[in-house]
């Protein structure tokens, strides 16, 4: 290596932690982009617009998809695909300190603000026992998945297709990306008793959190739960049912979805499978440009919200919501604090919450405003895709193959801070230096 690239690096590392995750993130998917556009990984006809959406779709874990995954890549190029979709679902950070753990090299000080800005975490933990518990549950989890989806999908495709269908989707759905190389996706499985069970399994394990998980395995007490843990695990038990609920309600005589389905198991599950899946999974076993208008903005508002901080999720988080609407009610009670089973929440959190809570909302109309400057589609049409691509869910209402560049630029985009996170990216916005100067207090006229 030369020695001005070496000082380039050193200078790059030197950055702040978010503008160097930021980097790495942004390298990997033209490293991505590259290799998709290589021969070897395509049957012919990709443009780098298209081979630059699709990675950088699948290192954000979202799902849209510019191109039919499973004729369009080769072996080769899909098992790319997947292998971003896996960096980008642990962390790259992440994958990057287990690399160092298992060679034995130390992390230092500087990979250990990497880590915590990647996972979104501000206290300090023990860098390489967390990363190893991490791939531990990983691991396993998409192990135990891809061996039961081979129930369904060897018997079905052959035993080699159906072992590369097993591995593509688990690995797919604990990452909460919803690629398929199905043309229609998973709607052939509708019904299907283990694809019902497994793939939303998947999805809810890998977008619940790490930190969850390992409250859950380790700690197994709800005594002994940190407070995020709490408000993750009654958030997911509320929307869940709800969201189910609600898609049977609106879409159970639609006939372009659950009215099309002959019997009443059918319905059931795919109700139970497309409730669930917009909290950033992006798998779908109907179709979702044929649900009705108001179950679209049932979608959008689901997938806004997301899954757990620190998981391959998306959205402004469970938790992020919570506080939200914790904070509204304490506001029309009068109280002061912020509190929730016997613990309170400081203010600047709740600070927080709000301005993540602001600044996506002011991404998201952004990037409605562009894409209905260059396109003229449905509105709500552009709103669901926009939606989808801020909380990398990946369900489309068949909108995402009438972009043009410019929109595709737009998703990417939008898909890239989505991932990342609004705050994150919004580093110099919003650097913490101590008030010198303070000023004395005025009322203003809200509401």
């Amino acid at each position: 290596m030369s020695p001005a690239i070496q000082r380039g690096l050193a200078r790059f590392f030197l950055l702040p932690p978010p503008i160097v995750v930021a980097g790495i993130y942004a390298a990997t998917i033209a490293l991505g982009a590259a290799l998709l556009q290589l021969p070897v990984a395509h049957t012919g006809g990709l443009r780098w617009s298209d081979t630059a959406f699709m990675a950088t779709s699948a290192v954000t874990v979202t799902g849209l998809a510019v191109i039919d995954v499973g004729s369009q890549l080769t072996l080769f190029g899909q098992a790319i695909l997947l292998v971003l979709v896996q960096l980008g679902g642990l962390g790259l950070m992440t994958f990057a300190v287990l690399i160092l753990d298992v060679l034995g090299r130390p992390v230092g000080l500087t990979g250990e603000a990497y880590l915590r800005e990647d996972m979104k975490q501000n206290a300090l933990w023990r860098v390489g026992r967390l990363v190893r518990q991490i791939a531990r549950v990983v691991f396993i989890f998409e192990g135990v998945g891809i061996a039961l989806l081979c129930l369904s999908f060897i018997p079905d495709l052959g035993f080699w297709p159906g072992l590369w269908a097993a591995i593509f989707h688990g690995i797919g759905a604990f990452n909460n990306a919803g690629f398929s190389i199905f043309r229609q996706g998973l709607v052939p499985y509708v019904d299907d008793p283990v694809v019902n069970i497994v793939v939303p399994a998947l999805f809810i394990t890998g977008g619940i959190g790490y930190f969850v998980l390992h409250d859950v395995i380790y700690r197994r007490r709800w005594r002994a739960f940190s407070l995020n843990t709490r408000i993750m695990l009654v958030g997911t038990a509320v929307l869940i049912p709800w969201s189910v609920v609600m898609f049977a309600a609106l879409e159970w005589t639609n006939p372009l979805t659950l009215g099309a389905l002959d019997g009443t198991w059918p319905r059931i599950a795919a109700s139970w499978f497309q409730g669930v899946t917009p909290r950033t999974a992006g798998f779908n076993t109907v179709d979702i440009g044929g649900i009705h208008d108001s179950t679209s903005m049932l979608f959008i508002a689901l997938m806004l919200i997301g899954g757990g901080a620190t998981s391959t999720a998306g959205g402004i988080k469970v938790t992020t919501f919570a506080v939200m609407i914790l904070a509204t009610i304490a506001f029309f009670r009068r109280q002061t604090q912020l509190h929730i089973f016997g613990r309170g929440i400081d203010h600047d959190q709740i600070l927080k919450v709000m301005a993540l809570v602001a600044v996506s909302l002011i991404l998201v109309f952004c990037g409605v405003f562009l894409l209905s400057l260059s396109h003229d589609g449905q509105f709500l049409d552009i709103a669901f895709e926009v939606a989808s691509a801020f909380s990398t869910t990946g369900l489309s209402r068949n909108y995402t193959g009438d972009l043009n560049d410019f929109g595709r630029a737009v998703i990417m985009a939008i898909m890239f801070i989505g991932r990342l996170g609004p705050l994150t990216l919004g580093f110099f916005l919003a650097t913490q230096l101590p008030p010198r100067v303070r000023y004395p207090n005025e009322r203003i006229h809200v509401g």
